[in-house]
């Protein structure tokens, strides 16, 4: 088997075998296969798509490059969510407590962010000593103690996609419905968590810019993990604009605690809900009706918060902050920035916003760059709102003066203002 032949024919739509993606991705990952042939096979299926056996295939065949966790000891009960990523979503920091404290698990490795802001890794060492890093032994000493721990991902779990992922990001192959629903179901199902709940991005600041590519991507990541005999479901939500009010890690960090405490914007919380309510519905094998009560009543009574401060210092971090949340709000410098004309606004562009807060510092631009959790953007006034010239629409904090000037031309590009209000999508645009 030569790995030209497999390029050649995938390249003239050639459906491949499941020997064939194996040679594939068990030689990449051993060296034996070179980046440029890498490269050209995915090209390939980025032009000639996959079918779902083929889609299939390179699931398993990533999923098994690397260590499986075995979640088995939780009798079922562990849940996970994947967000396909966006500006300002703090959903794990809500949801991973509140569904902990209902008697799930929630067993979950998470990343660090490239890009507009950090991931969720970064967003929970916003409390200061936070450990991402725990031995598999304290991993499941604290779910089985507190129902909850998230660690950044092991370097052996599916390397075969972090390698593929690298090369992806510097060819153009992204945008892949069956590369991207392959890298992140392969990452799920070696994670080890029987039920998964997905949550899929559609709109500006997301990956799939509309709805139709949206849904085909979660029916694909649907189907994979029903292949695996995994109980999966998903959301389509919107992302034409920020998530929440919070954009910047310490920033979102502050939010999260905000809805926790029965506050915060509106928005974010109904998509919490329904997140956390499918996350129960499934670990607990109850009806979602059932489901939503116990979440919004976890809210209510404080237990969820609860659940958050005994994960931060479980883990080894300060939990001051859950009782004075505006710590997190201390960055050196702060910018009002003001509405630049009468008008509803019509366009809260969320991937400018999200460069927007990079620039100040909320961000990587490149593997390795250094984030400063204190900075980002606070929103105060969102898609939707009528302003008037001069009005605050949103804070923006760094930790130098000299940081604001290019993040304001940024947003000057984010923002557009009407005279009529905008018709404004749901939060929630499908659940499947």
């Amino acid at each position: 088997m030569r790995m030209y032949d497999i390029i050649y024919k995938k390249r003239f739509g050639g459906e491949l075998t499941r020997e064939e993606i194996d040679f594939a991705i068990n030689g990449f990952v051993s060296g034996e296969i070179p980046d440029y042939q890498m490269s050209a096979l995915a090209m390939a299926i980025c032009m000639q798509d996959m079918t779902d056996a083929e889609t299939f295939y390179l699931t398993d065949a990533m999923m098994r490059s690397g260590e499986i966790v075995n979640l088995d000891r939780f009798d079922g009960l562990c849940v996970d969510k994947h967000s396909t990523g966006g500006v300002g979503d703090k959903t794990t920091l809500i949801i991973a407590p509140i569904v902990a404290s209902l008697g799930a698990r929630v067993a979950k490795m998470s990343g660090r962010g490239l890009g507009f802001t950090g991931g969720t890794v970064d967003k929970l060492e916003s409390f200061e000593g936070f450990k991402a890093e725990l031995s598999a032994e304290q991993f499941f000493e604290q779910v089985e103690k507190i129902g909850l721990a998230v660690v950044g991902q092991s370097g052996n779990l599916v390397p075969a996609d972090k390698k593929l992922y690298a090369l992806r990001d510097v060819t153009a192959t992204v945008d892949s419905i069956p590369l991207i629903a392959s890298s992140i179901m392969s990452k799920k199902l070696a994670s080890g968590a029987h039920s998964i709940v997905l949550d899929v991005k559609c709109g500006d600041g997301a990956f799939m810019k509309d709805e139709k590519s949206a849904v085909l991507l979660a029916k694909t990541m649907i189907s994979i993990g029903k292949s695996f005999s995994r109980n999966v479901r998903a959301l389509v939500t919107n992302m034409d604009t920020p998530l929440g009010v919070a954009v910047g890690n310490s920033l979102e960090a502050y939010e999260a605690i905000q809805i926790l405490s029965g506050k915060g914007d509106n928005e974010l919380r109904a998509l919490c809900v329904a997140l956390a309510s499918n996350m129960a519905s499934m670990a607990l094998d109850i009806s979602i009706d059932e489901a939503q009560g116990r979440v919004i009543d976890a809210i209510d009574t404080g237990r969820a918060l609860e659940r958050l401060r005994a994960w931060i210092v479980a883990q080894g971090g300060d939990d001051s902050a859950i009782s004075n949340p505006d710590m997190l709000l201390s960055a050196p410098f702060k910018r009002e920035y003001k509405a630049s004309a009468d008008g509803y606004i019509c366009k809260m562009r969320a991937q400018e916003v999200g460069v927007a807060s990079m620039l100040l510092g909320a961000g990587r631009a490149k593997k390795g760059d250094t984030i400063d959790h204190l900075s980002g953007i606070m929103l105060s006034a969102k898609y939707g709102d009528y302003v008037k010239k001069g009005d605050t629409i949103a804070t923006l904090y760094a930790s130098s003066e000299s940081l604001f000037d290019e993040a304001e031309r940024v947003l000057n590009r984010a923002i557009d203002y009407s005279q009529k209000p905008p018709i404004k999508r749901p939060i929630i645009i499908k659940s499947l």
